[in-house]
């Protein structure tokens, strides 16, 4: 498989960047994800990439040679649609061939390769039909298996699994991890949706108008977003977000707004200054009005089936809490909630990005 370097890739359509400046090393034998909402520039990113759209700016490598005006089909990229984009006049084994008839491969070296390709998708007994005969998932393999049979570089998919249902991108999500973890294959992958990312990805690259706004790990996103973009999108819900101040006190620091007052994790006093708190809905405790660092009141409660999440109001801002059916609460009740100091993230109010001091492990008395 390959490596796939951008250096500077920039694509404006008249006054509008949708991709400004990304710089990004995918390594050979990634899963890389591109997430982010609509309009973000993924899939622009992805098009570029695959030679189906010219950069403004930038450039793309591929093993260390640039392609960035290479033609698509002499690019050893394999491209997987949404829309799978199937010929509905063609068995299954023709569709999945249909790019080996282009490189005049003798037809027993052809089958041979469909037949392979088949046996790793599970489409073994569906060769001889056509794509309306199929399911939703297996059109999606069929199309992935029409990339796979090129032995391809690398793998560039696109929201391939945003037409299924949730079962079966559930499953096909599974079929498309195990595949990548046999094949070692290049991968990357346009998604909005955060499962996926979370999921399948080795790193996940997410972009917000255009930008890059974090690169990492699943857990290295996750747990600590680089900005207030990246913690309110990742997560269901996604992270509590609301003002506070720093505020010393007796040798520590705590972040004090309206009925929140909580320990940070820091061994020694942070100057005082407004911030943004951060903190999971699942890393709230329901507690003791002595012992609560947050007071308010409950809005709304859903039921999640094992789990619950409720909707407080806490002064004017919202605030969720999620934890394991039941939780106790109801509309209208008191709520009383603490987080462990190492659960809590601060941003910068203006920039929105995370501020850079890091939790300081606090002696504890025996």
């Amino acid at each position: 498989m390959s490596r796939i370097q951008l250096e500077g890739l920039t694509r404006r359509f008249g006054s509008v960047t949708a991709v400004d400046d990304i710089w990004l090393d995918v390594a050979d034998g990634e899963f890389l994800v591109l997430l982010g909402p609509s309009g973000c520039g993924k899939s622009t990113l992805l098009r570029m990439i695959a030679g189906l759209l010219p950069p403004t700016g930038g450039r793309v490598l591929l093993d260390d040679t640039d392609i960035t005006h290479t033609p698509p089909r002499q690019r050893d990229l394999a491209m997987v649609f949404q829309s799978y984009a199937l010929y509905p006049h063609l068995s299954v084994a023709r569709n999945i061939g249909f790019p080996l008839r282009a490189r005049r491969l003798p037809k027993a070296t052809a089958q041979a390769k469909i037949a392979d390709v088949a046996a790793v998708l599970d489409l073994t007994e569906l060769l001889d039909r056509k794509p309306k005969e199929l399911s939703g998932g297996q059109r999606q393999r069929v199309a992935l298996g029409r990339a796979l049979v090129r032995d391809p570089g690398a793998f560039l998919m696109d929201e391939p699994l945003s037409n299924l249902d949730a079962k079966l991108r559930s499953s096909t999500r599974a079929e498309i991890s195990a595949l990548h973890q046999r094949l070692a294959a290049t991968v990357v992958y346009v998604t909005h949706d955060q499962v996926e990312a979370m999921t399948m990805a080795t790193r996940i690259v997410l972009l917000d108008k255009g930008k890059l706004e974090q690169v990492g790990t699943p857990e290295q996103v996750y747990d600590e977003p680089a900005s207030t973009f990246v913690a309110g999108f990742l997560g269901s819900p996604p992270m509590n977000l609301v003002p506070a101040s720093l505020a010393p006190a007796d040798g520590r620091t705590r972040a004090r707004g309206t009925d929140i007052d909580l320990l940070l994790p820091f061994a020694t006093e942070l100057p005082a200054r407004p911030v943004v708190l951060g903190v999971r809905p699942e890393h709230l405790v329901l507690t003791t009005p002595e012992d609560a660092g947050i007071r308010g009141v409950v809005r709304a409660v859903e039921n999640l089936g094992s789990e619950e999440v409720a909707h407080c109001l806490v002064g004017d801002d919202r605030l969720c809490l999620r934890g394991p059916r039941p939780l106790g609460l109801r509309a209208g009740d008191p709520v009383h909630l603490r987080a462990a100091p190492e659960h809590l993230h601060l941003f910068d109010p203006d920039s929105g990005r995370r501020l850079a001091w890091q939790p300081t492990p606090v002696a504890t008395s025996a």
